[in-house]
């Protein structure tokens, strides 16, 4: 029976992740900070609690943080895990321009305390690191590979690149298996509520129920290639079964703008919509001129990135992965989610 253990397992990813090894037969460690707690914004960790009632003798949590060497190390000493997914992150790309020191130190040096474990281990140990689509930055040439140029545009990004050069370092210096997954945007109902898609699913469904009046975002045009949190779960796991270590992007292979993704959620709530002004001025109105969202430009980010799209050639011929969800269903499942949430807020209230 194999043992992983996951840091970030409270996230959308790690909680879908979890969820995947348990049905494997795995026993799974899960770290996770103390200020990781039941509430309104998130139901991933009362999920995961309700996956260890269940699987009580194959799910374990521990409390620890990247940043402490040796909390990390008594848990690996501990546990003796064979793979460890570390999904765990600062992974706001926003809040990293406020926060760019934490986030330099969770996402780069929390990944070097893990290897530096690794690396000191009898025991070989597999190691994935959850890399992004945001150290590429803005780039010409797309769609993009595991050979394209890396220029991230956020701390986030750089953080992160810092990382997945680390892993390859480590790896050709010490002969230890470390792959990095470069996954770009992965959503989900259980992605946090200060992403965009969560944020215009949560905020469309309390405007359609009344308990909201306006959405406001920033740009509309920003495309990203989105896939389904749980597709890419799947591929993790996919790449530590390799009998190599190798770097992997992940993704849908299709890029839609913010705007898109509004467009096929008003589409599923049935109300015709349409935009006016321009840039910061810009606002979606429906058909009875009632006023749904609006450009904030404080959600501007201070350099972003305007095209995302990569190939999953790679991942296709190494892994035998492709991305299952369409766009469509994505939307679908999000809003179908947040709708419900909402409606059952909106009944309570009453």
């Amino acid at each position: 029976m194999k043992k992983a253990l996951i840091t970030g397992i409270t996230g959308q990813t790690g909680s879908y992740l979890a969820k995947l090894l348990l049905g494997k037969n795995y026993v799974v460690y899960g770290i996770k900070r103390r200020t990781s707690t039941i509430n309104n914004s998130t139901s991933r960790l009362e999920e995961l609690i309700n996956f260890k009632k269940f699987y009580n003798k194959k799910l374990f949590l521990f409390y620890a943080d990247l940043n402490d060497y040796y909390s990390l190390k008594n848990i690996i000493d501990k546990t003796s895990p064979d793979e460890i997914y570390n999904l765990a992150a600062q992974s706001h790309v926003q809040i990293s321009f406020e926060l760019a020191e934490y986030t330099t130190k969770v996402n780069s040096i929390g990944v070097l305390n893990l290897l530096n474990i690794i690396k000191d281990k009898k025991k070989k140990i597999k190691f994935y690191q959850a890399s992004t689509s945001e150290m590429f930055g803005n780039q010409n040439k797309v769609p993009l590979t595991e050979n394209s140029i890396m220029d991230p545009a956020s701390p986030y990004g750089a953080s992160k690149l810092f990382a997945y050069h680390l892993v390859k370092n480590y790896r050709e210096s010490y002969n230890i298996f470390a792959s990095n997954g470069i996954l770009f945007n992965h959503e989900s109902p259980l992605r946090g509520e200060n992403f965009v898609t969560r944020k215009i699913t949560i905020g469309l469904s309390r405007i359609y129920y009344g308990l909201n009046r306006i959405l406001e975002l920033g740009n509309l045009d920003s495309k990203r290639d989105w896939g389904h949190a749980r597709d890419y779960a799947f591929a993790i796991w996919k790449i530590l079964q390799l009998k190599k270590p190798v770097d992997i992007i992940i993704c849908s292979g299709k890029n839609y703008s913010v705007r898109d993704f509004l467009k096929e959620c008003f589409k599923y709530l049935k109300i015709k919509i349409k935009f006016s002004g321009k840039k910061l001025n810009e606002k979606i109105y429906d058909k009875n001129n009632k006023l749904w969202v609006k450009v904030n430009k404080k959600y501007i980010r201070p350099k972003d990135i305007d095209n995302l799209i990569g190939s999953a050639a790679f991942a296709k011929k190494i892994i035998g992965w492709k991305n299952k969800t369409s766009f469509k269903s994505l939307v679908k499942e999000m809003m179908d989610y947040d709708l419900n949430k909402t409606k059952i807020e909106k009944n309570n209230k009453n």
